[in-house]
Parts: C-alpha cells; sequence; structure tokens
C-alpha cells in the first residue's frame, strides 16, 4: 500500500460525504409517506430479509445494528402504526417472526424506486474514488511522480464530490416535486402515527 497523502483524505472525505447527502435525503423521503428513519430502514430490514421465513428480532437487531430491546420497542411501536406484525413460527412456538402489513408494504413500495435510483446516481462517485486510487498505487510503483499522483487522486476526489452534490440537488428537486403533488392529490395514509417518544437507544431513532 502507498503512503497516504492528503489525496487520500480528500477521497474519504467526498465518499463519506456522499454517503451522509445519501442519509439526509432518504430521512426526508420516508418523513413524506408518513414513516420516520428508523421505521424506514425497519420495513426495508423486513423485506430484504433472505430465504423463506420472515425475520425474527435477532436478525432485525443485527440487520438495523441495535441491542435486542431497542429493536423490540420499535417493532412495537411500528406494529401500532400498522406497518408491520408478529407471528409465531410454525415450526418453534417460541420464536417470533415480524412481516409487513399491505400498509407497509404500500409505503416500502412508494420509497423504493428512488432509493434505487439514488443509489445509481452514487455508483460513479465510487468509480471515481477508486480509479483516483489505482493510478496513485500505480504511481506509487514507479510510473509517475508524488506530485502526479496527488493532481491525478485529488482530481478524482473533486469529482466524486461535485458529481455527489449535483445528484443531492436533483433528487432534492425530485423529493420537493413530488411532494406537491402527493399534497395537493393523495390524503394522507390511514394509520400513520404521530413521531415515536426518544428511545435511550439513539440508533433506534436515527
Amino acid at each position: 500500500m502507498h503512503e497516504l497523502t492528503q489525496a487520500d483524505f480528500e477521497n474519504l472525505l467526498a465518499f463519506r460525504t456522499g454517503l451522509r447527502r445519501f442519509l439526509h435525503w432518504s430521512k426526508a423521503e420516508a418523513r413524506t409517506v408518513g414513516l420516520t428513519p428508523a421505521q424506514h430502514q425497519l420495513l426495508v430490514a423486513i423485506k430484504g430479509h433472505p430465504g423463506p421465513q420472515h425475520p425474527t428480532i435477532s436478525d432485525l437487531a443485527g440487520y438495523l445494528l441495535l441491542r435486542h430491546h431497542s429493536t423490540v420497542e420499535l417493532v412495537d411501536r411500528a406494529t401500532i402504526a400498522g406497518l408491520v406484525e408478529r407471528k409465531g413460527d410454525y415450526q418453534d412456538g417460541r420464536v417470533t417472526r415480524v412481516l409487513l402489513t399491505a400498509d407497509g408494504e404500500s409505503r416500502l413500495a412508494r420509497l423504493a424506486p428512488a432509493h434505487l435510483d439514488e443509489i445509481r446516481r452514487l455508483a460513479p462517485v465510487l468509480e471515481h474514488l477508486l480509479a483516483g486510487w489505482s493510478r496513485g498505487e500505480i504511481a506509487d510503483q514507479g510510473a509517475g511522480t508524488p506530485q502526479s499522483q496527488h493532481d491525478r487522486a485529488t482530481s478524482a476526489g473533486q469529482r466524486a464530490a461535485a458529481h455527489s452534490a449535483a445528484g443531492e440537488s436533483r433528487a432534492a428537486g425530485e423529493s420537493r416535486a413530488a411532494g406537491e403533488s402527493r399534497a395537493a392529490g393523495e390524503p394522507r395514509a390511514a394509520g400513520q402515527s404521530a413521531p415515536a417518544a426518544p428511545s435511550r437507544d439513539p440508533v433506534a431513532h436515527t
């Protein structure tokens, strides 16, 4: 591995900034369909769980990086909101599985397409960063001077940051347009609950 340069840290900053912008945008999108960010993450974890059976509380705690009791509280609130329901395991009655209700499925389906599009927009950002690092490693092996290596990596980081900012601007415009359209012609979804009271586990409400 080549010696770390200022450009490497600039690339790390561009990458983390892109992720933070995506998460900030995702939180705002979730609220447009009456979900908290934590509820949105829960619905994605339930829907995305692989295998023929629905996930258990332990499965969900692992996906969400929450303590078991915090996951139980999150599922309790989502159940009250009509987004999920519990079901006993048909093989082991001691095991509880969690599945989406029709309302939970509907709200998640309204969010998923835009999120997949936004992830596709982030792909070029990662490609720019990886390209910059790859060129830096080649230069470190003798194909170029340290200064040219720095310049190339810096250029990649700048392109990545610019692309990330442009994607955020496009997403913000689309989100505002979608919100205005929904506010004009779509009633609030049935069963929507008020924001949950803060838990002792801060991750459950991010």
